[in-house]
């Protein structure tokens, strides 16, 4: 029976991380796609390539805070597990559903802490993982901003001199490099976060001795978060896309490449960063830099609050699915 419970979990996990894929897709691919430099279908399979091969490139440190760093290992059982995902599951269809792009990485702590809060109360939280979290709930989008504006700064003065039409040759080519670099970046912090929870469910059952994540959990998890960016969210990649600012291949490179630089220095210190929010500080640091009114500052609104409210949110959901299970068991 435990068998079949620990095998239901995985492939919860890994459905968590297809959705995640999915709903994160756009984080990838809008700005490659609005800019026209890749047909949709072409963004796709290019971001899925390297969500999957980022598993070759990088460690486990974002797995290890997901896993054991937020939340006390020792009042994790399966339920809580089990309430965790499908508070991160349950919020990531609504925000899709909505058109938001919101942060599946929040998500997915905010559903497990909520259960981890209904069984064991706020003990059961491990603050020093949340205050890295949480100050780069802040940070990310301030760096994707930053780093998309001075990029922009630094490509202006480079090609002040060059016309425009050998600009737009030259980034068409060179957004595909930055395409390429945050999607490899993107699988490489968020693919994590669900190598974490499955190492979690075989330490919780005895098949593992030490959090230590096995190389089939790190294949499998890359592979899940690959196949969700090939199936994409179009609702989600028009709004990152196009509602917040329009973009240039100029701006599209400069916002790929700030957002993947922001989400690397996170994952060198084993941050479950949101790439959504480092994406989407990029591309309004792209457009802010023509003039502020160039920024749709009333869909970025909608946004913010749907940052605001990923936790709460997914956490409630996630307490209340742990309810449920422990009353209905």
């Amino acid at each position: 029976m435990e068998l079949w419970i620990v095998v239901g979990l995985i492939a919860t996990a890994l459905a968590f991380d297809y959705i995640n894929g999915f709903h994160d897709a756009a984080n990838s691919i809008a700005t490659v796609v609005s800019t026209r430099v890749l047909s949709p279908s072409q963004a796709v399979i290019w971001a899925a390539f390297f969500n999957f091969i980022a598993a070759f490139f990088f460690g486990t440190a974002v797995a290890k805070t997901i896993g054991k760093g937020m939340i006390d290992i020792a009042v994790v059982d399966y339920s809580v597990i089990f309430g965790g995902l499908i508070g991160a599951i349950v919020w990531d269809l609504l925000t899709w559903y909505w058109g938001l792009p919101t942060s599946s990485s929040h998500a997915l702590i905010g559903g497990y802490a909520g259960a981890a809060v209904a069984k064991a109360g706020f003990s059961a939280i491990v603050v020093s993982g949340w205050t890295k979290t949480l100050i780069f709930i802040v940070l990310s989008p301030l760096i994707g901003l930053f780093l998309g504006l001075f990029l922009m700064f630094v490509i202006f003065w480079a090609c002040h001199r060059t016309t425009p039409g050998k600009v737009d040759g030259w980034f068409r080519r060179l957004q595909l490099v930055s395409a390429a670099l945050f999607s490899l970046n993107h699988g490489a912090n968020d693919a994590q976060k669900t190598m974490g929870i499955i190492t979690g469910v075989l330490l919780t059952a005895g098949y593992i001795k030490t959090f230590d994540v096995p190389f089939w959990v790190v294949l499998a998890a890359h592979a899940a978060i690959g196949l969700g960016t090939l199936a994409g969210g179009w609702r989600i990649i028009h709004t990152m896309g196009s509602k917040i600012t329009k973009l240039q291949p100029v701006g599209g490179f400069a916002a790929e490449t700030g957002a993947a630089c922001a989400i690397f220095i996170a994952t060198s210190f084993g941050i479950p960063v949101s790439t959504t929010h480092a994406i989407t500080g990029s591309i309004v640091g792209v457009g802010a830099i023509r003039r502020l009114s160039a920024v749709r500052w009333g869909v970025a609104g909608q946004i913010i609050w749907a940052w605001v409210l990923t936790i709460p949110g997914a956490a409630l959901i996630g307490a209340t699915t742990y309810w449920i299970v422990v009353h209905l068991a």
